[in-house]
């Protein structure tokens, strides 16, 4: 296990660049982006999925070879570079504010809409020009919680590399299939030539989201969620828009929110 104790060493300055201000830039070139904590380094290690984002460098400082080796055999990891890197090295190339010790650099080999049909999803998550990274991530991880089978993001969304996200997702990008940059209205030609019913949360939606609904709502479905502060754009008439009824006075949910009670009706109950 090579070792890593100068600040200036080039694994340093490449972790470094790859989530700077130029980072989104810098992992688009170099196809690569940087996961840490044990849960999601593990799940990187073992994804559920067949294709996934393959785990191609590991960095740990000492701590991190303990916590890590008690879930992992290190020795039969011989397709991963390890690296073991002093607690300064480690503070410097990491995002998070407490690091683990332990952080890996995953490559983005990322699935397309066509990928999607092969899979042949019952239930799809879509969010329309999402910007927050930690919705970003905390919708992933409630998506693979609640048994859906893909989770789309539109063009104009939130980098779902970006080191909050992946962190928020606590390893669940690699269980559930995530697709990037799919603009809404080819998706919504698509999900209807495939039979698909398409659902949008609007607070506006006539239709309740209750007991009825969700037993309405057992075949193959799309549902659609809109961003942050504006919402979602005018939707074709074939698009049903339903709402969460709210007892309170609080005019909407946040995004994770609304996902989180409606992803958890349709895909549990």
């Amino acid at each position: 296990m090579e070792k890593i104790s100068s600040l200036h060493s080039p694994h340093v300055g490449r972790v470094k660049a790859l989530l700077g201000l130029r980072g989104k830039k810098n992992r688009e070139l170099e196809n690569t982006f940087v996961v840490e904590g044990i849960q999601a380094v593990r799940e990187a290690l073992f994804p559920k999925m067949g294709e996934g984002f393959k785990l191609k460098q590991l960095y740990l400082t000492q701590v991190g070879v303990s916590k890590l080796s008690a879930v992992v055999d290190l020795s039969q990891l011989n397709h991963v570079e390890i690296f073991e890197t002093s607690d300064q090295v480690m503070n410097e190339m990491a995002d998070s504010q407490s690091p683990q010790g332990i952080l890996a650099l995953c490559s983005t080999k990322s699935l397309k809409l066509e990928d999607l049909w092969q899979i042949k999803p019952s239930k799809i998550a879509y969010f329309w020009q999402i910007q927050d990274p930690g919705n970003a991530g905390t919708v992933i991880r409630t998506a693979d919680a609640c048994g859906f089978d893909a989770i789309i993001f539109s063009d104009n969304s939130v980098d779902i590399f970006n080191p909050k996200t992946v962190r928020a997702t606590v390893g669940s990008l690699w269980h559930i299939p995530v697709i990037a940059d799919v603009q809404l209205d080819q998706f919504i030609v698509e999900a209807l030539d495939k039979d698909f019913e398409i659902h949008a949360l609007d607070a506006s939606g006539q239709i309740m989201v209750n007991s009825k609904y969700v037993e309405e709502s057992k075949k193959s479905g799309v549902w659609i969620f809109g961003n942050e502060a504006r919402g979602l754009p005018e939707l074709p008439s074939s698009v049903k828009k339903v709402s969460i009824p709210m007892k309170g006075h609080a005019e909407s949910l946040n995004v994770a929110s609304a996902a989180a009670i409606l992803m958890h009706l349709i895909g549990v109950n």
